[in-house]
């Protein structure tokens, strides 16, 4: 079925509010008034494949019959997955001279990419970790409200231009330019890639199977959250840290307003109280 050629291109007030509500609701993100132009815009090529007029029809299917494979795509293409490898390089940096050194033997290293996107944080930190650390003694969970995200994570396929922030010792070692088929591309290893593994996770669900980490990456999620889901958030993964563990936020971010035992030992990196002096 073809989409009508009068085609609704600007969202109404009522249809933008039940829109983010919906999101808001499921996955803790806040799209405030003044994002209009970018719910449209995501959401055009999906209202056109449904074959519908506007976004009151589409508001009307939602409202109607609201299955998990629709709201799947809703979130799937309001939210955010903006990445790059080595991104606020100054986390990793910290994670190499201050973190490994000083982490646990005897037991598995872990770190979570809480908000994983297309897997360059997580393949970023495998790096860091495959450099510094012997091959058995560690591991790295990604995870992702966005099930497609997650895919693409998991395929580990980049346009070569990413590799440009990826330094020159990691990128001999550990990527791996494309050929024929995939001519334009690159991936990590096969190595690397078997050491991360992803999941679809809502961040506002129960996450504690993934067990306790040594570090937490989430980084620029926040800022799209309410005061109110930052507290009861942050406490949760605090839960999810073994003592002595670190939590790394965007460096626009802060946890001065959220009560918990995390204490700052530079902007935007939070170490769990471990009980000690």
């Amino acid at each position: 079925m073809t989409a009508p050629l009068a085609y609704a291109r600007t969202i109404g007030r009522a249809d933008f509010e039940y829109i983010t509500g919906l999101l808001y609701d499921h996955s803790g993100i806040r799209l405030a008034p003044g994002k209009e132009a970018l719910v449209s815009s995501r959401l055009d090529k999906r209202i056109r494949a449904l074959g519908l007029s506007g976004y009151s029809d589409y508001v009307r299917l939602l409202r109607q019959r609201l299955d998990p494979g629709e709201l799947r795509h809703l979130i799937d293409l309001l939210t955010t997955n903006e990445t790059f490898f080595f991104r606020e390089a100054q986390h990793f940096e910290y994670l190499r001279k201050h973190v490994l050194p000083h982490r646990q033997t005897g037991r598995t290293f872990r770190l979570w990419s809480a908000a994983s996107s297309s897997g360059e944080e997580a393949y970023t930190a495998a790096m860091v970790l495959a450099d510094a650390l012997p091959a058995h003694s560690w591991e790295i969970v990604g995870t992702d409200i966005s099930s497609r995200i997650v895919e693409t994570a998991r395929a580990a396929l980049y346009p070569i231009a990413a590799a440009e922030k990826i330094p020159r010792p990691l990128l001999r070692q550990y990527c791996l330019k494309g050929r024929d088929e995939y001519q334009g591309l690159m991936t990590v290893t096969r190595e690397l890639r078997a050491k991360v593994r992803f999941h679809c996770r809502n961040l506002n669900h129960d996450f504690r199977e993934l067990g306790k980490f040594d570090v937490i990456f989430l980084r620029n999620v926040m800022i799209y959250f309410d005061l109110d889901t930052k507290r009861t958030l942050v406490p949760r993964l605090q839960e999810q840290l073994v003592p002595g563990g670190h939590l790394i936020i965007g460096s626009s971010e802060s946890l001065s307003a959220i009560p918990s035992r995390l204490r700052m030992v530079e902007p935007s990196i939070y170490r769990l109280d471990d009980g000690r002096a």
